[in-house]
């Protein structure tokens, strides 16, 4: 049989047998492979040849009357693709040293934050201007109109704006998850009597943007206890630092937010916090390091060492004897704006629930930089669910091209981290497994849903 690839694109194959690339027998076998600098060096090449050939089928015509081999060759005359591999494997002089990183004041961008005060830019020959913002539109779009080079975001938001939701379509990528879980679902004092979800009919619940983990997880939590998100009760999108204010105000009666917001609303003894985000999905995903593809492969040294930075920075704040150190360096006014003692009440675990008593979950926040595909799918089913996209959805192709697991288990390595060696596990949500190979058959299983 003929055997055709695209050598430039896994997921796409023209033939009944062997490998992407038809060069081995299994999947098995090209997987062991391609690894190491193999790995990334085939990142690099199916990045350009989609940049020069949006169109797929452009680009396998374009295969197909010259080759790969000789495609390859004519691409590197013009696009030197070691530039971007070299500048990942051996951490190459940055294109452009002075940088601006957008955030919002949230302890899930705790390692975007500190590897400022802490030097792990500098480490890397990077002055990074970490700029906070008021909230997650503002961000977008800024980082959109190229006045961020990158920019902290929520897990969600580079595969909305790659597909278009909620904007025009992007190359964006995530190439590392800033924090796992780190959120919690906080009530107005008023409703301490109404621990039972059944009873919230008519409340009124706050989550930071539409395109959030915040935002999916409150709808699953709801509707998994017979409450429709949309029939029911209201949600509305309201930035994280004014999210206290409003609860105070009595303009909400709860929210499901990142902190420091939920520890804060205790700390002012407005609130109190009725579930951590971890009793839905322990080990979920939340906030993100994200940027372009242009900026990728724009500065690829640039967006190395800025990627690294962030990956060693992560790596320290996983251990636990360092949160208090942490919580110091970022607590001031010109990043969390928060008293210490609630920001160190966050990174250890050790935390007022708001209802008299003091709780342990050294796991409350944790920080592993692992973009799993899967999280990446689990999102896009969630985006189906709720009718913010219709129709087929690619979702591994979107996965792996805004997920780039490559970069970050190459650089946990170099950080002392342990990655896993696949892109994809199955989890459970509230005791529901999801399994990334059925997506279709997970949004259909769930009696409350809007496709």
């Amino acid at each position: 049989m003929a055997v055709f690839d695209d050598p430039f694109d896994p997921n796409v194959r023209f033939h009944g047998s062997g490998c992407s690339c038809g060069r081995h027998k299994s999947e098995a076998a090209h997987a062991a492979a391609i690894s190491g600098d193999a790995q990334i060096t085939r990142v690099v090449e199916q990045g350009v040849m989609r940049a020069l050939f949006p169109d797929d089928n452009g680009r396998r015509a374009f295969l197909k009357a010259v080759g790969a081999s000789t495609a390859l060759a004519a691409v590197s005359q013009f696009f030197p693709l070691g530039i971007v591999s070299d500048a990942l494997a051996q951490g190459a002089k940055p294109e452009k040293a002075d940088l601006k990183v957008g955030f919002i004041p949230i302890t899930c961008a705790t390692p975007i934050i500190m590897a400022a005060p802490m030097g792990f830019y500098a480490k890397q020959g990077l002055n990074v201007d970490v700029i906070k913002t008021a909230g997650w539109a503002v961000v977008r779009d800024k980082t959109i109109n190229k006045e961020y080079d990158a920019a902290h975001m929520l897990s969600p938001m580079p595969i909305a704006i790659s597909m278009g939701v909620g904007s025009n379509p992007i190359p964006y990528t995530m190439p590392a998850v800033e924090n796992i879980n780190g959120q919690a679902i906080t009530l107005a004092m008023k409703h301490k009597d109404k621990r039972d979800p059944k009873s919230w009919k008519g409340f009124k619940f706050a989550v930071p943007f539409d395109f959030s983990m915040h935002n999916y997880l409150l709808r699953y939590y709801l509707a998994e206890h017979g409450i429709d998100p949309d029939a029911d009760v209201q949600i509305r999108s309201v930035p994280p630092p004014e999210m206290v204010a409003n609860l105070r105000a009595d303009n909400i009666d709860g929210f499901l937010a990142p902190d420091p917001v939920n520890q804060r609303a205790v700390y002012d003894g407005v609130g109190f916090i009725h579930i951590l985000s971890k009793e839905i999905w322990d080990g979920h995903p939340c906030c993100a390091f994200a940027a372009s593809k242009e900026f990728v492969t724009q500065m690829p040294n640039t967006y190395g060492a800025l990627l690294r930075a962030i990956i060693q920075a992560t790596a320290f704040a996983t251990k636990a004897e360092n949160r208090k150190q942490i919580a110091e360096a970022i607590a001031p006014a010109n990043y969390l704006n928060q008293p210490v003692t609630v920001v160190e009440q966050i990174l250890t675990g050790t935390y007022a629930d708001g209802l008299g008593g003091v709780k342990k979950d050294p796991n409350r926040i944790d920080f592993d930089p692992f973009p799993w595909e899967s999280f990446a799918i689990w999102i896009m089913t969630q985006m189906k669910r709720w009718g913010q996209v219709k129709g087929a959805i690619d979702y591994k192709g979107i996965a792996q091209q805004v997920f780039l697991a490559t970069d970050a288990a190459r650089l946990m390595k170099e950080a002392g981290l342990t990655p896993p060696t696949t892109t994809t596990k199955t989890f459970s949500v509230m005791g529901k497994a999801f399994d990334p190979d059925k997506p279709e058959d997970y949004i259909a299983s769930f009696k409350i849903k809007r496709t």
